[in-house]
């Protein structure tokens, strides 16, 4: 975020003064001695400036221009001065117009956040004025006010960076607070979420535990276990579950199978079109594998599979262990592999 004053009406107005100046030096053109001098002095000032307020260019100073505009300073004082007289009868008037050319461009220079080389502008001007005309002379051709524009023009560009990276400073952290606070109400609605579905999932079975008191047959027993993994797999399950899955889960479950799923964050970029396809494409994997053992896992996110299913069916003692851990039964028989892709075809 940046504060500050609109470029262009800066510009309008620094080419407004600058173009006054000159008209002031035309119009005492008669005072100095030989106006030649002048013509030359107006148009390296006249040049200067039009580089100096050229659209098109960074905010800070290119170091070359601003050297370059100390340089075309000290050039008018020294083409300027000797053509005047500091003890002239009634004063110079407007024939001083340079002092406030110089101020005016050492303004544009300290402006464009070149605050150094504005300084060594208006100390050439004070150095060269009292060697002209002696230090009371400062007061009387103005250069006093050339330096206090400079002072100013300083002063308020610091003042406007310091604001704009404290402007900054507060956006980033707004941001971060808005990114904390919708991170925490999603945190949320997941807790609620899945104590939803957990409380949709055991109630009725504790509600017979404490009908009978604990006394349950065995084929409640099982049906305790089989809720007990569908509430795991809430937890593990995360994306991988609708309710199709969670349908054709419980009923491989009942029917001796046993089934595992393992979302690692894979189905996170999906739209939802899309990872209802998957859920229903896996939902029916289920349902129609004969293995005694599913393990459904998410593929990772820069893969064109979308979730891996492997079907297992032991051919012994059905200890085989989750997808990429080892196993210690080498007998397991591959009964499904699937991999749903993560588009439609």
């Amino acid at each position: 975020m940046r504060i500050g004053v609109p470029r262009s009406l800066i510009v309008s107005m620094a080419a407004i003064f600058s173009a006054y100046h000159i008209v002031l030096g035309l119009y005492t053109i008669d005072v100095p001695s030989n106006p030649l001098p002048i013509l030359a002095a107006m148009a390296l000032y006249a040049s200067a400036t039009a580089l100096s307020l050229m659209p098109g260019q960074p905010e800070r100073m290119p170091t070359w221009l601003a050297g370059l505009n100390v340089v075309v300073c000290v050039v008018m004082t020294l083409l300027i001065t000797p053509e005047l007289d500091p003890l002239r009868e009634g004063g110079l008037g407007y024939a001083t117009w340079y002092v406030a050319a110089v101020g005016t461009l050492m303004t544009i220079t300290s402006t464009r956040r070149r605050h150094l080389f504005a300084w060594i502008g208006i100390a050439a001007l004070v150095v060269q004025t009292i060697a002209w005309g002696g230090p009371l002379l400062l007061l009387g051709i103005g250069v006093i006010g050339s330096a206090a524009w400079v002072a100013v023009s300083h002063i308020l560009s610091r003042a406007l960076l310091k604001a704009s990276a404290d402007a900054a400073r507060f956006a980033q952290a707004e941001r971060e607070a808005t990114d904390w606070q919708a991170a925490q109400e999603a945190h949320l609605y997941e807790r609620q979420f899945r104590l939803g579905q957990t409380g949709t999932t055991a109630v009725p079975m504790l509600q017979i535990i404490e009908a009978t008191g604990g006394e349950l047959t065995l084929d409640q027993r099982a049906e305790c276990l089989h809720l007990e993994g569908a509430i795991r797999d809430e937890i593990r399950g995360r994306r991988l579950l609708n309710d199709a899955v969670r349908r054709e889960v419980m009923s491989a479950r009942r029917r001796g199978a046993s089934v595992s799923l393992l979302d690692e964050g894979g189905l996170d970029d999906l739209d939802d079109v899309n990872r209802e396809r998957v859920l229903d494409a896996l939902a029916e994997a289920i349902r129609t594998t004969g293995a005694m053992r599913v393990i459904a896992r998410t593929a990772p996110i820069d893969s064109d599979v979308a979730v891996t299913v492997v079907g297992l069916t032991p051919a012994s003692d059905g200890h085989a262990r989750d997808l990429g851990q080892s196993h210690d039964d080498d007998d397991d028989a591959v009964d499904l592999w699937l991999e749903i892709p993560r588009t439609s075809a």
